[in-house]
């Protein structure tokens, strides 16, 4: 089952954790000094906020799946798309390790579809500042800064 992904950049994280704490009557199921993340069953959703220096807002969306099955299915999707899809495999980021891919809706939000391999005990490899969107995502959402063109391991969620 798919389960609806949504990352907001903050400037206050501890203030931000009380308030999405009190909004969903739960706790973050994964909390580090910049950054946190619920797994709601209700509503179904994988929910991260972050305070890495990006611009406070929406960082991007997503659908993260449960099988690597689930993914090529996306993946397939995405493909039929008029947009650029950019691939990113065994990427390291917002402290888990994931096989994903990036498109851009005509309104200019990322989109990430992703499946979940392993947690990792970092970030990943950004540079402080630097938003997780791919380049050929970055480069239509105001107020990203460009990552890569072809990111490789490396890529953040």
């Amino acid at each position: 089952m798919k389960r609806l992904h949504v990352h907001v950049a903050v400037a206050d994280l501890a203030a931000s954790i009380r308030f999405y704490s009190a909004m969903f009557a739960a706790e973050p199921t994964v909390t580090k000094d910049d950054y946190a993340k619920w797994m709601l069953d209700d509503p179904r959703v994988n929910f991260a906020i972050s305070a890495r220096g990006a611009t406070p807002g929406l960082n991007h969306l997503g659908v993260q799946v449960e099988s690597a099955d689930e993914l090529a299915e996306m993946s397939e999707r995405l493909q039929k798309l008029d947009t650029d899809v950019v691939e990113e495999m065994g990427t390291a980021c917002c402290y888990a390790k994931s096989d994903k891919y990036w498109a851009t809706d005509p309104q200019g939000i990322a989109w990430e579809t992703y499946h979940t391999l392993d947690s990792i005990p970092v970030f990943g490899g950004q540079q402080e500042g630097e938003c997780c969107v791919p380049e050929p995502v970055v480069a239509k959402v105001p107020g990203c800064i460009p990552v890569k063109a072809k990111p490789t391991a490396g890529g953040c969620c």
